[in-house]
């Protein structure tokens, strides 16, 4: 059996057509029809394929309590959905790993699914990461800035880890599709999109940041912290100004 993939959508010809796609791909498929139905569900899948507009409430309500599900916060969601403009692409790649417009092409569906699902495997080069007083942790998947938690997304975990570990390097926002989306199927605004939720969330002044900040005509980094000293630990893969990396083991 395949991996697991939840489709959330009370439309049969929709849900005909995907259950075919995955099932043709050797995916394993439930269905739902609406919010209530997949909260009532114990099991954990590997990717859920969400609509926005579900009988119960707005698929963006949904997804937010998938976020803060124990069970489910880690799982990546991919809205597909015929609400498709800018305002409510961006609203959904707010929560979601990646948003498909309806109607959409089956092949396509696919090789994004695919592309989520690779990043959702892929291992972090460590266990515990610290950047002044930004801490990450891959194990939990946990961010805490001054020591508090901060909630976020598997894509906004990748791309703020992948920033900490080029502590002070400037990106362009196709190197950090390449590094952390797959870049054929993602647009560079959803980089920009990304960058400002997470600024939203680590940042005490989101428009004045002072950990994800861009740099005019050239891209984003993550600044190193002013002033901070050497850490230095014997478990310690690398050490830079202000920030530790202890592997994972």
């Amino acid at each position: 059996m395949g991996p697991m993939i939840f489709v959330v959508d009370n439309d049969p010809a929709a849900v005909r057509l995907l259950r075919c796609t995955l099932e043709a791909e050797d995916f394993t498929v439930r269905t739902f029809s609406s919010a209530a139905e997949l909260l009532d569900q114990r099991m954990r899948p590997h990717l859920i394929l969400l609509d926005r507009g579900l009988p119960d409430c707005d698929g963006l309500e949904l997804c937010a309590e998938i976020r803060q599900s124990p069970l489910w916060a880690e799982v990546p969601v991919i809205f597909v959905t015929g609400r498709t403009s800018e305002n409510e692409r961006v609203e959904g790649l707010r929560l979601a790993d990646d948003y498909v417009g309806k109607p959409f092409s089956p092949s396509e569906l696919v090789a994004r699914i695919e592309a989520v699902l690779r990043r959702s495997r892929q291992p972090e080069l460590f266990s515990r990461l610290t950047v002044g007083d930004l801490e990450l942790d891959s194990e939990s998947m946990q961010v805490h800035v001054q020591g508090r938690p901060v909630n976020v997304t598997l894509l906004e975990f990748r791309l703020l880890a992948y920033l900490a570990m080029n502590l002070g390097k400037t990106f362009r926002r196709e190197q950090l599709l390449n590094a952390v989306w797959d870049a054929k199927f993602v647009t560079p605004r959803t980089v920009d999109v990304h960058i400002r939720r997470l600024r939203e969330k680590i940042e005490s002044r989101p428009e004045m940041p002072r950990y994800v900040q861009t740099v005019r005509g050239r891209g984003y980094r993550l600044a190193p912290p002013v002033a901070s000293p050497l850490r230095e630990s014997p478990r310690m893969a690398g050490t830079w100004s202000g920030l530790s990396m202890r592997p994972a083991v």
